[in-house]
């Protein structure tokens, strides 16, 4: 959803998010274009040195830039901070790095000439020395906020009914689908998730795309729903690996919206749409709750039902309120059940400094050294005035890429965020163990072809020097405060 409620309450959550610095990304951060090539096929990154080290500055100096000093291995005793790498204490599996690619983001993306247009789509989801491999997307079910109007596949004349579905059209996702083929052809492994923001108006107890619940006579009738467009998503091309049932669901005040009590999507799930699921034989997650990390109980009272169970997959969450720590609350409650990351928004008043800072420090390493299978930011891209959005919708959420012209964009923060990871840890990568604390924020993932990966970000106020330790011997290198260094080595 974003923090879409009206701008009031937006202006509430803003403040807040600058005490906890949950506020997002702002300003210019790259102005030069990409080239219009097909890059070469290279991800991860080729290691050229005993570590390779890609640097991003709080100040914009130095944004995703491979450094050039030579970082070799070796035993000379310093007085260094050690972060030491264990690649024998593995943890999760990565589905990936990403973002959410709203109908907004199509909207103003299309708006492009054909060669910037293929030159994002590949800079974005393509594996070559251009690009930065974003592995894992989240979609809308209809529309969210960040589309230009409400809607969902099966909008009906006030009094009108429809349970057989016959009015059910994906035509106004027409252009999504057809930009989601065309990420699916540069990136054929990538992991699509789908949430819905509201069922039709029909089903709800009220008239409006915004706020209401899901009238339970329509519980079975909404579950075919969601099953008729996963089946007409595959046979249009796109597979979904999994979905949730509602995206923040205990917001009510977004347009579009829908309220849904844990009781609610606990019933849901166990009684319509996991039976529905399993009738269509269909192997798509079903992941519960979807919202704050305020609220670890949500995801636990789903769990806690043994009808509901078997049906989810895990649960996923957003770092609008709480703490990252809620995911390793409920994975330690429920070890088998997964846990993921799958939205935070950029604000359109945040700055680059503490807005990197924050969102690595948060979502890129607080959420995966908390088991999480990914880590996704909110919208891929929109315009200078931050839209489409609805009428109610998010006026400050603010994209990964900003389109300027149709021959021009800008890479804001929350493109360096998912960068740092996804660029480098590919599908499949596994977490493994790193010692961290004090300013010295870090991760540790090893990839499918052997590679160690450390995302490290210096969460204080002074430059500090360290030494990345690992097999028995050390690099020495340095961060300055706020800046984030992703370090790769065989």
């Amino acid at each position: 959803m974003k923090l879409t409620l009206n701008n009031t309450i937006k202006a509430f959550f803003f403040m807040a998010a600058v005490m906890a610095q949950v506020k997002c990304s702002s300003s210019n951060d790259a102005v030069e274009n990409p080239p219009v090539v097909n890059p070469p096929v290279v991800n991860p990154p080729t290691t050229t040195n005993d570590v390779d080290f890609w640097l991003t500055k709080g100040d914009q100096s130095v944004l995703l830039t491979k450094q050039t000093g030579v970082l070799g291995f070796g035993t000379t005793v310093n007085s260094n901070t050690n972060i030491e790498v264990n690649a024998s204490q593995k943890y999760q599996t990565i589905d990936g790095f990403g973002y959410t690619l709203t109908g907004g983001s199509v909207e103003v993306i299309n708006q492009l000439n054909a060669a910037r247009r293929t030159a994002l789509l590949q800079e974005l989801f393509g594996t070559g020395e251009n690009s930065i491999g974003v592995s894992y997307i989240r979609i809308s079910v209809g529309a969210s906020d960040l589309d230009a109007a409400p809607f969902t596949y099966n909008d009906l004349a006030a009094g009108e009914t429809d349970l057989n579905l016959a009015k059910f059209s994906l035509e106004k996702n027409k252009d999504l689908i057809a930009m989601l083929k065309e990420i699916i052809a540069i990136n054929p492994k990538i992991l699509i998730l789908a949430t819905p923001w509201t069922a039709p108006v029909w089903m709800k107890d009220v008239a409006s795309f915004k706020g209401g619940k899901l009238k339970a006579e329509y519980y079975n009738v909404y579950a075919k729903y969601l099953v008729k467009y996963i089946q007409e998503m595959k046979a249009a091309g796109i597979t979904i690996d999994a979905l949730t049932p509602q995206n923040e669901p205990l917001h009510d005040g977004n347009n579009p919206s829908m309220y849904m009590s844990a009781a609610d999507q606990a019933s849901f799930i166990k009684n319509s749409l996991g039976p529905a699921f399993k009738a269509a034989n269909l192997s798509v997650k079903i992941i519960a709750y979807d919202h704050n990390c305020d609220n670890p109980n949500y995801p636990k009272a789903i769990l806690a039902d043994a009808d509901a169970y078997p049906f989810v997959d895990g649960s996923a969450f957003h770092l609008y309120a709480g703490d990252i720590s809620a995911l390793t609350n409920v994975y330690n409650a429920y070890p088998a059940k997964n846990v993921y990351f799958t939205e935070q928004w950029t604000s359109s008043e945040g700055q680059f400094a503490g807005d990197l800072k924050w969102h690595v420090r948060n979502v890129i390493i607080g959420s995966t050294r908390n088991y999480s299978k990914n880590a996704l930011e909110w919208n891929v891209a929109n315009n200078a005035n931050f839209g489409p959005h609805t009428d109610g919708g998010c006026t400050m959420c603010k994209g990964a890429i900003t389109i300027t012209s149709t021959d021009s964009y800008m890479r804001n923060v929350a493109y360096y965020i998912i960068a740092h990871a996804s660029k480098f840890v590919p599908m499949g990568s596994v977490r493994i163990q790193s010692n961290s604390g004090g300013d010295l924020q870090n991760v540790a993932f090893i990839t499918p072809s052997g590679s160690k990966v450390l995302i490290v970000e210096n969460d204080g106020n002074s430059t500090q020097s360290f030494n990345i330790k690992y097999d028995g011997k050390w690099v020495a290198t340095s961060l300055e405060a706020g800046s984030v260094g992703t370090y790769t080595w065989k």
